[in-house]
């Protein structure tokens, strides 16, 4: 597991705006190490944002009952049940104005120049309708089968190359749960297990075999729930070990029949 700190960033009152110069000194701190982590390239960032945007950030985030979510119950209730989910920009039409910034911040110039040099991905493009990304939430109960996520973005006709996670849960104790497993090639075991604390972000390659998720059900109390923020990469370019177009690929624990 690959941990670091990096520098604070500005925030203004209104906006979130990254600071290249420090995320590219970041990235080229860490790069080596980003491409050397198993099971496959992924980095663990503690302290990603400025306290005081993240604590925003938390403070705005939408309650499980705000209309802005899609009803868990209509959705896939054996892979991922009791989760919300946006699904799209359009559902952040009502969100606080903070959170649109900082979904824009996300997709942004900094940090896809951040991104291109941390993984080494040339020609990253960011989605804006963040289709299956942008707000998460988990509640009591809840789980994420281990998947790897599909592979192609029909509507813009781009090639998924990474996800970040920023996970926004303050005084998350070990004995909720919750961590995201990352999973070995085979699926015999999960090589990491990192717990979505408040303001880390979780930054890692996907393709075919990029086996992740949090598949025990979360045994935080009724009230709490995994609060997470969710952006996807892309590039135009197939990579040659790409397979064909795929959905989400759900897959079973050694000990899950």
């Amino acid at each position: 597991m690959l941990s670091f700190r990096k520098a604070s960033l500005p925030a203004t009152s209104d906006a979130f705006l990254f600071d290249d110069a420090a995320l590219q000194a970041l990235a080229q701190q860490h790069r080596a190490s980003y491409n050397r982590a198993d099971p496959f390239p992924h980095a663990v960032i503690d302290d990603f944002l400025p306290i005081p945007a993240a604590q925003r950030l938390l403070d705005v985030f939408p309650a499980p009952d705000s209309p802005i979510w899609f009803d868990w119950k209509t959705r896939d209730t054996v892979n991922q049940p009791k989760k919300l989910g946006i699904g799209n920009a359009s559902r952040l039409e009502g969100a606080d104005p903070y959170i649109i910034h900082m979904m824009q911040a996300f997709n942004a110039y900094p940090f896809i120049h951040f991104l291109e040099t941390l993984t080494g991905i040339d020609a990253l493009i960011p989605d804006p309708h963040l289709h299956g990304g942008g707000l998460h939430q988990i509640l009591p109960g809840g789980i994420l089968k281990v998947h790897a996520d599909f592979n192609y973005l029909e509507k813009l006709k781009l090639y998924r190359r990474i996800n970040v996670l920023l996970y926004l849960n303050p005084d998350w104790r070990d004995d909720y749960g919750g961590a995201i497993e990352l999973w070995d090639k085979d699926m015999t075991h999960a090589v990491q297990k990192l717990m979505p604390i408040f303001n880390r972000c979780v930054i890692f390659n996907t393709d075919s075999h990029s086996y992740h998720g949090h598949p025990d059900p979360l045994a935080c109390p009724e009230g709490t729930t995994r609060k997470s923020v969710a952006f996807y990469y892309y590039t135009v370019e197939r990579r040659a070990s790409d397979d064909e177009h795929h959905s989400t690929l759900w897959q079973e624990r050694p000990d899950v029949s």
